[in-house]
């Protein structure tokens, strides 16, 4: 309800709270409700000022910490960076890739050290489990209130310890806290343990440090389980704290059955080739590129465009006033001037075999097949401005997108009197249902502009809705001052666009409520950012998905924001989705950065979970190429049957590529893949505990 509030007030007598406001149609409202939530401003963490007063670094009009357009990352005092909330409020997956961005920069200045300071951490022998009975530990987390105020977790623990091999069960109010994880080294080598389970939060996020912890006491990493009663009892079943109980105990008597039967396995430990490959020669490919070549590394850029620049060469403002196209000159610049950047111009990857640290990559360059060896790749092939289909583009020469409509603007090409910029053209619509998020930014900078060249001018800025968020709200403010008007429409009825001996664009007034007319000189659309036309045969060559709309598809949105599911390829800039140039700068840096992780060791460590294949039984029909990470391959193997040799075609897993998936596994017409840790056997003995537990053992 698009509206102004004019009070809340508590109803004394029913204590219901009572809100007054005005809607877009000047009608008044009182309302009464049970709750009102309010969506509260952000400021600057609390001793942001005695802080930056510390480390001598400046802080901008409202408290945040003062960065530049094109370095984001970095504070006004050299060597101290910053990342996240401090610099501006945003999301968590910015916040999570600014945070890798600085560790990228911070890297940079120190990377002669590299390594200097590292002490190996000393692990005891693993203990043989082999001929041992199993003998299993289960801990139940109360994980503060999370699950203890739903979950009866005593109860829990009881019936853990009726369970077969268990022979220690115990509660912890905090499992993965450091006292709770000493106290479970103690726990295994009290009582001997040669399994550990236990009932808490998210495998996604705990799983690795138990694990840890469990190795530094002797036992296999792969011993362990774990099973989420947080998510998937106490949190969707708040209200049932009976069923949720009864839920708990019978997930972890599921999973303490499938322990018994876990096997040690072993990593496989992969050389790495200490060079990188990076796909796009725009603002995030150069600012990789550079990110890394600054760390020792070895860089092939590849662009297919004749030269690099990308998107900057037709972005000609920034919302402080810096001039893109000469930044963009000073990364060519230093681009060129690299001693460790290969560049290749004119250029698209036409085939990727390998696995992470060890990729082998055929670019061809205008017809030339170049073949790299590297260690990890970062996908920035940038994005485009959508071509409008509407509002008489194509047909009116004084129709322009925002892009067009800049170049004539800064090239003095046009002088403006009149102008109506049309938003959301393409966006957020059947088929593009996506906000492209700078577009909003792009039409404010550009309508200030023509003010500044023509104070007199009449700009008109139909929109659905301004999102000019963060700091540039600021353009918002000043734009509304200037005079530039600002008229909302619905997208059921949009502006018409028609042109006779002139340009006329009909749009209707919520306020007046009544249709009005406008005779611009310029109808500017601000249209669209698409996806590159070739990302999908990348990210088929690459094996990475896509989103519906064509974008790539990071492992996950909030914690994984820069990876893929498959390790060592990284994504950034409007290849991954719309951004703003100083996002894509961040974004590129902490591409560079979990690249750097990779390149600057000697070995990677591949899943010890993954698929094998009994050849005995593989009959090589190659079902199993439903492989999403193309870990298959298909060997001739020699059969000898008295005097004859024949040959016959066999499945085989390529361990480096496996992520453990399960998918061949369960397409075996043969029966003849086996998954490590999640064997048939360990399913359905786990399936079989979770029906016993739920009927009752009936």
């Amino acid at each position: 309800t698009r509206s102004r509030i004019a009070e809340v007030a508590e109803n004394p007598e029913t204590q219901s709270l009572s809100l007054h406001y005005v809607d877009e149609d000047g009608d008044y409202y009182e309302k009464e409700f049970g709750m009102v939530i309010l969506a509260v401003g952000a400021i600057p963490p609390k001793g942001t000022k005695e802080l930056s007063e510390i480390l001598g670094i400046e802080l901008d009009e409202y408290g945040f910490c003062k960065t530049d357009a094109f370095s984001p990352l970095e504070t006004t005092r050299s060597g101290v960076f910053a990342a996240g909330y401090i610099v501006s409020p945003k999301d968590i997956p910015d916040s999570v890739a600014e945070a890798s961005g600085a560790a990228s920069k911070a890297a940079t200045m120190i990377h002669s050290a590299r390594g200097t300071l590292v002490v190996p951490k000393e692990l005891p022998p693993e203990i043989d489990v082999s001929d041992q009975e199993p003998r299993i530990g289960a801990f139940v987390c109360h994980c503060g209130g999370n699950i203890g105020r739903v979950v009866d977790v005593p109860a829990v623990v009881e019936h853990a310890q009726t369970l077969p091999n268990v022979v220690w069960a115990q509660e912890n109010m905090y499992s993965c806290s450091y006292d709770a994880l000493e106290k479970l080294k103690e726990q295994i080598e009290e009582h001997d343990l040669n399994r550990v389970v236990i009932a808490a939060c998210s495998h996604r996020t705990h799983e690795p440090l138990f694990q840890e912890t469990i190795r530094e006491v002797g036992l296999n990493p792969y011993l362990f389980e774990m099973t989420n009663i947080r998510d998937q009892c106490s949190w969707v079943h708040m209200h049932e704290h009976e069923k949720a109980t009864e839920k708990s105990k019978d997930l972890i008597e599921a999973t303490i059955a499938k322990s018994r039967l876990d096997e040690p396995l072993q990593k496989t430990k992969l050389g790495v080739t200490p060079s990188a490959l990076v796909i796009g020669g725009g603002v995030s490919g150069m600012s990789a590129a550079l990110e890394l070549a600054a760390q020792n590394f070895e860089v092939n850029l590849v662009e297919r465009a004749p030269e690099l620049g990308g998107n900057l060469h037709k972005i000609r403002s920034v919302e402080d006033g810096r001039d893109p196209k000469e930044f963009m000159r000073s990364l060519i610049d230093e681009v060129s001037k690299s001693q460790r950047i290969n560049v290749f111009k004119g250029s698209q990857v036409v085939d990727v075999e390998g696995y992470v640290g060890n990729f082998t990559v055929t670019v061809d360059q205008g017809g030339v097949d170049h073949s790299l060896d590297l260690g990890a790749i970062i996908v920035a092939t940038g994005g485009t401005e959508l071509k409008p289909d509407e509002y008489l583009y194509g047909e009116s020469r004084n129709v322009l997108t925002q892009l067009e409509y800049e170049e004539k603007l800064y090239n003095g090409e046009i002088s403006v009197d009149c102008v109506v910029m049309i938003q959301c053209v393409g966006s957020r619509e059947e088929g593009r249902p996506y906000c492209s998020r700078v577009c909003c930014t792009h039409a404010l900078q550009n309508a200030l502009e023509t003010k500044r060249r023509n104070p007199d001018a009449n700009i008109y800025v139909l929109y659905r809705d301004m999102r000019s968020y963060g700091f540039d709200e600021d353009l918002y403010r000043e734009a509304s001052e200037k005079g530039i008007l600002f008229i909302r429409y619905d997208p059921e009825d949009k502006p018409v666009v028609e042109e006779k001996d002139e340009l006329h664009v009909l749009v209707k007034d919520p306020v007046l409520k009544r249709t009005i007319r406008i005779r611009p000189e310029f109808v500017v659309l601000s249209s669209a950012i698409l996806p590159q036309e070739d990302s999908g045969a990348l990210a088929r060559l690459l094996k990475v998905p896509l989103t519906g709309n064509g974008f790539f598809l990071e492992a996950h949105v909030k914690l994984r924001p820069i990876d893929f599911a498959t390790d060592g390829i990284f994504v950034c800039g409007l290849a991954h989705s719309p951004k703003s140039v100083q996002e894509s700068v961040a974004q590129a840096s902490a591409a560079a950065q979990h690249a750097s992780k990779i390149l600057s060791k000697d070995a990677v460590e591949a899943e010890g979970i993954v698929a094998l294949v009994d050849e005995d039984v593989c009959i090589g029909c190659r079902a199993c190429d439903v492989c999403p990470y193309s870990a298959i391959e298909y060997i001739d193997r020699k059969i000898t049957l008295k005097e004859f040799d024949y040959y016959s075609r066999k499945a085989n897993v390529r361990m480096a590529q496996c992520k453990g998936c399960g998918k061949c596994a369960a397409t075996c017409p043969r029966g003849a893949i086996k998954m490590h840790h999640f064997t048939d056997q360990q399913i359905l003995t786990q399936v079989t505990a979770l029906a016993h537990a739920v009927t009752g053992g009936k």
